[in-house]
């Protein structure tokens, strides 16, 4: 990010224009939306600027930018469309210190425009430091449509509405008020009353909410999908927007903590197979502890919290302390790398049923019907099985499984950055080896990449 975004205060501060063509009207146009005063110098500006002067609206120095004209300017804009005057007077502008823009200059602005759309008091900017104008545009006019015209008339209600809503109890207590305000009641009572029917709405559900009961705890166990922030489902994206507390593991993308709340908690509770972590009757014990002050929590699980996620022991947990919870599904690894290899997990006349299975408990891994899954035609999906293939490997082949079966190894499966190595059973351990793969990895047994199928005989062969 090279430009940080701000909303700067210009009520009652000055902003310099310099040039008085079609360049200055559109920044005027969008600079007289606020409340700063406005100077604009220019030998003969166009008869729209004259007129906003006439009006009163900005003030019209009849003469080129000269030094000293930006002294205790909050901004200034070069707008000659000349580029060597431009480059005259953003120089002199900074020397006054001022901030400077010169139209259609990127690299020569000290800060940049975005679009903006105005639902005054809520403003809604859109940048894209100068990559892609044509997108901004795009999502400008996309936003335009969604935002009703009222909205800034219920924010502007609201804002002299804030002293009173101070008596309802900081975080979710006064979320839950002014949620209610702006998407539920709000709304209908403006378009029905306008201005004087969303205070009355206000005044109404205050009293509501200040005789309520506190709402309990709840935790949420949530599924962040494989890595991918658009897998992640509507339902556990409302759930990251809601939440008082989020308390993440290992594997969960970084991408999709962002989508949390600002003011949520982020907590790492990040279970590591071979290394230190977090045991699990401490994360139990923190999900409860946070329940218990009346948080929403959400438990949030890498891939879908129902596969190796060990939900069953927070559940019982949450139960035996009383705490509400629901489980919220998310996309599994084992969908997302098959997805990426371009092939059915189950398919007609091949395999009616999917074996998953997981290389982390090598204990368990030994205990498995082998002789079952080495039949030809069987799919299994296994995770955190990098550490554990030359078990499997050795497993498989023992009891008659053919050493050509085919093996894809996907390592971070939908994200950006995803490796898929192509295998037979018979080089999986030394392949995996050579990969080198640092990421988490899914093993899907029997299947290769639908785009190696045709060369997959020829590399069984030099591999023979």
């Amino acid at each position: 990010m090279q430009h940080f975004p701000i909303f700067l205060a210009v009520a009652g501060r000055l902003i310099v224009v310099s040039g008085g063509g079609e360049a200055a009207l559109a920044k005027l146009r969008l600079l007289m939306k606020t409340e700063a005063r406005l100077s604009v110098f220019a030998s003969d500006p166009a008869p729209e600027i004259d007129a906003w002067a006439a009006e009163g609206r900005l003030t019209v120095i009849r003469r080129p930018f000269g030094p000293g004209d930006a002294l205790c300017a909050a901004l200034f804009y070069a707008a000659n469309d000349d580029e060597v005057e431009d480059a005259r007077v953003t120089a002199l502008a900074q020397a006054d210190g001022a901030l400077t823009n010169w139209v259609d200059n990127l690299e020569r602005s000290q800060f940049i425009t975005p679009a903006i759309v105005d639902r005054d008091p809520v403003t809604v900017a859109i940048g894209t430091e100068g990559a892609a104008p044509v997108l901004a545009r795009a999502i400008k006019s996309d936003l335009e449509a969604r935002l009703p015209v009222k909205l800034g008339l219920l924010a502007r209600v609201g804002k002299g509405f804030r002293k009173a809503a101070e008596a309802l109890p900081m975080g979710r207590a006064r979320r839950d008020f002014w949620a209610e305000y702006y998407f539920k009641s709000g709304p209908e009572a403006a378009d029905k009353r306008g201005e004087e029917g969303a205070l009355e709405n206000l005044e109404t559900l205050l009293s509501d909410h200040l005789t309520r009961k506190a709402q309990p705890g709840r935790v949420a166990l949530v599924g962040a999908g494989p890595g991918d922030p658009e897998l992640l489902t509507l339902k556990a994206r409302r759930a990251l927007d809601e939440a008082d507390v989020v308390i993440y593991d290992r594997l969960v993308a970084p991408e999709i903590l962002e989508l949390a709340r600002r003011e949520a908690v982020l907590i790492n509770a990040g279970k590591e197979g071979f290394g230190p972590s977090m045991s699990q009757q401490d994360i139990c014990g923190l999900i409860i502890r946070h329940a218990a002050d009346g948080a929403y929590v959400v438990r949030l699980k890498s891939g879908d919290p129902t596969i190796y996620g060990r939900l069953d022991e927070e559940i019982e947990a949450l139960e035996a302390a009383g705490v509400p919870w629901s489980v919220v599904p998310g996309i599994t690894a084992a969908s997302a790398a098959a997805a990426g290899i371009g092939q059915s997990l189950t398919k007609r006349d091949r395999n009616s049923a999917l074996r998953f299975l997981t290389g982390h408990d090598v204990q368990g891994f030994a205990e498995h019907d082998w002789r079952g899954l080495a039949r030809r035609g069987e799919v299994a999906a296994i995770y955190m099985a990098k550490r554990g293939a030359r078990f499997l490997q050795g497993r498989l082949l023992m009891h008659g499984a053919a050493p050509d079966t085919p093996v894809s190894v996907v390592e971070n499966a939908s994200r950006i950055g995803a490796r898929v190595l192509s295998t037979t059973l018979a080089r999986l351990a030394a392949d995996i080896d050579t990969a080198a793969m640092a990421g988490p990895a899914i093993l899907l047994y029997g299947l290769s990449p639908r785009a190696a199928e045709a060369a997959l005989p020829h590399l069984q062969k030099d591999h023979a």
